[in-house]
């Protein structure tokens, strides 16, 4: 009798079980691989926005200005609200001005146009509808607002929908300084409209505190690089917040601070203030408020507001980094709200660091590790009676933060 050929149950098993560790051998790898496409794409992302800031720079010979927009109406015209919601109140981001830059022209003529044109069919609409330049940045019935700009996004982070409004993972940087960080000679505040005057205290507080490549509300240019393009940073990436009290998207508030104050005290005076907050059990995550294992800080009580949830916001907490603290540390506000002046430092979802722009275009990937001088110094700002934290004096934060300033004689020497 013919005896038919075939596998054993234990040759089978066997077979089945090489198989098995090969995948396990291999997923690693697998997910390293797409880990690194996504980096790749987030970098090229990264890249096409700073081609489209030298490209508005070449058409308009500034910078886009980060804190721009239409102006507050005057006292008592009645055709938009006067509490914002009417017109932008110059409180958006640099990231407007760059649409028609970056392949974004029909987004931009909705922008830059008056319109009707509401998100959902419920919202509100003023009754002349929406000005030039849109509405504030927080109007959730704005059709621009709400739009999530692929080019904006980075392809590793997972954020999506609501309660954020139109996220991006790019930002503005602004220097090695929280002070008056969204202060400027031409003010906006209350129901009055914007001015230019009588606001010169806050003007010369801002000049002295913003030393990054962008100024809010004010207008500026390469040739004001005196540190060179390409040893200073433009732009920083940001992780967005998925609700999970992650220290890198969700600030701490009431860190302690007065900006009007001499000495300024709470994180003015150090930067690492309140770090004990961090959950020690789980080192990237905040103690919950309720905790009985840690002590946990204050946040923001608004669920809309957090790291990266409003592209066109101009306000720290959406669109800012600041190179006080190295990448992927704690972000920390002063007092309590998120227009107000933090610790921002970039975040991002790739192992080990973050992307920045520099100013000559060039997408570089920095560590977390970074030389980072002492994160315990006190900072740049206009009385500061320390002799280390005057202005114009170098960055108290090491490499990382010479990197953030545009003109204090700083002389980087190797890779970084």
């Amino acid at each position: 009798m013919k005896r038919r050929s075939g596998f054993t149950l234990v040759e089978l098993l066997v077979v089945i079980a090489i198989i098995g560790v090969l995948v396990g051998l291999l997923l690693p790898a697998v997910q390293a691989a797409r880990e690194a496409a996504r980096r790749m794409s987030c970098s090229n992302n990264f890249k096409q926005l700073g081609l489209g800031i030298h490209d508005y720079h070449d058409a308009f010979k500034q910078l886009p200005t980060h804190g721009t927009g239409n102006h507050r109406p005057p006292s008592g015209q009645p055709s938009t609200a006067q509490d914002g919601t009417g017109t932008s109140g110059m409180r958006l981001s640099m990231l407007v001005a760059v649409t028609p830059f970056i392949e974004q022209q029909p987004l931009w003529e909705m922008i830059s146009n008056p319109s009707i044109q509401r998100h959902n069919q419920s919202d509100l609409v003023p009754p002349n509808g929406w000005a030039a330049m849109g509405p504030a940045p927080w109007a959730t019935a704005y059709i621009p607002w709400m739009t999530e700009i692929g080019a904006f996004r980075c392809p590793s982070d997972p954020g999506r929908g609501l309660p954020a409004m139109g996220r991006t993972n790019y930002a503005a940087a602004t220097g090695d300084s929280m002070c008056h960080m969204q202060d400027a000679e031409f003010r906006c505040s209350g129901p009055t409209p914007c001015s230019w005057g009588p606001h010169t205290t806050f003007g010369q507080r801002a000049r002295a505190g913003q030393r990054g490549f962008f100024q809010f509300r004010k207008a500026a240019n390469f040739r004001d690089i005196l540190d060179g393009t390409a040893n200073t940073i433009m732009g920083g990436e940001i992780a967005t917040d998925l609700g999970d009290f992650a220290i890198t998207t969700n600030p701490t508030i009431n860190n302690g601070g007065d900006r009007l104050a001499v000495p300024r005290g709470g994180l003015y005076e150090n930067p690492n203030l309140n770090s004990n907050f961090v959950d020690p059990l789980r080192p990237r995550f905040w103690c919950r408020p309720g905790s009985t294992t840690c002590t946990a800080g204050s946040f923001i009580a608004a669920a809309g507001e957090r790291r990266g949830y409003r592209w066109a916001n101009g306000h720290p907490l959406y669109t800012h980094v600041n190179m006080i603290l190295p990448p992927n540390r704690e972000i920390k506000i002063g007092e309590g709200g998120d227009n107000e002046s933090g610790v921002m430092p970039p975040s991002s979802r790739h192992p080990g660091g973050v992307h920045v722009l520099m100013g000559d275009g060039a997408v570089k990937f920095i560590t977390d590790s970074i030389e980072a001088g002492n994160s315990n110094h006190p900072q740049v700002y206009m009385e500061q009676t320390f002799a280390t934290g005057v202005p114009g004096v170098k960055s108290p934060y090491g490499l990382w933060g010479a990197l953030g300033t545009r003109a204090s004689s700083e002389i980087l020497t190797g890779e970084w």
